[in-house]
């Protein structure tokens, strides 16, 4: 696979795989409202060096989020996206100058216990999903997806309890992640990656990840609000555990 091994620096073989990945991952989050870069990026955790894993993730991430949202952008919820936006500018700066990192394992634990919280609890007071609640959210999550690259459960716990309506979640959700992965470049950037060495790979990944898109937005349409609901609350529960595990093990 003599163009896959130009494309990608882990060899033919498994940049096929990605590229299949990133089409199946695509599909999943736009079906089901979120789960595909958590998965995606708990594959790329074992094959893909530690320095590379988050921004290459990222930006992978930022092409799939801007094809979901090109796709449904009369659904996106322009409110929650502005009001989230102030966040998201200072969760990047205070990834880029962050000295003190929590404990390993800490972060994916705050992470669960806000999504089962969202999920399962009494739900969020309604102040908190208002214009300052909405910023708080853009920043903590923006400084956690540039530490761990696991936020996305979090921000689509926070949109289902603003967003009615299956389109609005998922293209809000899309809108929101696209912002958030946008600040990588600039995150990463300040830190020194290189991402011409990937460049080859996170391309075509990312095309391969419209095509997922627009699979995935086709079953989107043919479910009912009620059962998207319950896929997606069944989706963010078990990555939600898979997280808990995740930490527990790291700590």
């Amino acid at each position: 696979m003599p163009l896959l091994d130009a494309l990608s620096p882990l060899g033919g073989h498994l940049g096929l795989l990605l590229i299949l990945l990133s089409v199946l991952t695509s599909a999943f989050t736009a079906a089901f409202g979120a789960g595909g870069g958590v998965l995606m990026i708990m594959a790329l955790a074992q094959v893909m060096p530690p320095a590379a894993l988050i921004p290459v993730h990222g930006m992978v991430q930022l092409g799939s989020n801007v094809g979901r949202m090109a796709m449904t952008w009369r659904h996106v919820d322009r409110a929650t996206l502005l009001a989230s936006l102030p966040g998201v500018a200072l969760g990047a700066v205070a990834a880029a100058w962050l000295l003190i990192r929590l404990p390993a394992g800490v972060l994916e634990l705050c992470i669960a216990a806000f999504v089962l919280f969202t999920l399962w609890g009494p739900g969020l007071p309604r102040r908190a999903l208002g214009g300052p609640g909405t910023l708080v959210m853009g920043a903590a999550t923006t400084l956690l997806s540039s530490l761990v690259g696991a936020s996305g459960p979090a921000v689509a716990a926070f949109i289902k309890q603003r967003q009615e309506g299956r389109m609005a979640k998922v293209a809000t959700f899309s809108a929101c992640m696209m912002a958030q992965h946008l600040t990588k470049a600039f995150v990463f950037g300040v830190a020194g990656f290189v991402f011409r060495d990937w460049l080859g790979l996170i391309l075509a990944m990312v095309a391969a990840g419209f095509l997922g898109t627009w699979l995935g937005l086709n079953v989107l349409r043919r479910l009912s609000d009620r059962r998207f609901d319950g896929v997606f609350r069944l989706a963010l529960t078990l990555l939600a555990l898979r997280l808990v595990w995740l930490g527990l093990q790291r700590l």
